[in-house]
């Protein structure tokens, strides 16, 4: 049986939606870019074209197994880099990307192009938002090595709250004649530099991260 015409328009149609939202992706330099999206929505539209010609039961064990299979590519590219959880994001992309190419295979094209409108949408218009929330308010993890001394972590403590944040200890250690605590502290971002500055300059501050 030799590909039709719709067949073509739907392949052509799914490479367009994944280019698309993966040019955005290696624009801003994620790990899963532009080929990846291509193939990821080429690909849901040829598991889907095959699972309607096979018909049966067959077309829902297919669909139902690229949902899994796009699932455990998505959280491979979440990782965590320091303090911070990374490709949340583009995971959640991958998987809707998974979605279009779907549409698009059992050519459902306004449900795809409105969804494509949406996804591409919240990402270029939407990511200025995200950046300004993100100023309102930040969770950071401090790490703060000082010279032990008695109330030196509730001193770093109320520290932080002279700053504007609201610090909560989750571990504290000694080593030798040094101390060691850890804070998670959430806050604005103009908080969270003006503290940074001040512990800059404070001399009895021999390391921190944050």
């Amino acid at each position: 049986m030799l590909f039709s015409e719709e067949d073509i328009l739907r392949l052509v149609a799914a490479l367009l939606v994944g280019g698309l939202i993966g040019a955005e992706r290696e624009y801003r330099g994620k790990a899963a870019g532009f080929r990846t999206m291509i193939m990821i929505c080429v690909g849901s539209a040829l598991f889907t074209m095959v699972s309607v010609r096979i018909g049966g039961n067959s077309t829902d064990r297919i669909a139902a197994n690229i949902v899994n299979g796009i699932g455990f590519l998505g959280a491979g590219i979440i990782f965590r880099e320091e303090n911070r959880v990374k490709g949340l994001t583009t995971a959640a992309v991958v998987w809707v990307v998974s979605a279009l190419g779907m549409c698009l295979g059992s050519g459902q094209y306004d449900i795809a192009l409105t969804g494509f409108g949406f996804v591409l949408g919240s990402l270029l218009l939407l990511s200025g938002l995200s950046r300004r929330i993100s100023k309102w308010n930040q969770l950071r993890e401090y790490k703060i090595v000082t010279p032990f001394r008695n109330k030196t972590l509730a001193q770093y403590e109320k520290f932080f709250e002279e700053c504007g944040l609201s610090p909560t200890r989750s571990h504290q250690q000694r080593i030798g004649t040094e101390i060691i605590g850890h804070w998670r502290v959430s806050g604005s971002e103009k908080n969270h530099e003006k503290c940074i500055k001040r512990l800059l300059n404070d001399p009895e501050v021999k390391e921190f991260t944050f």
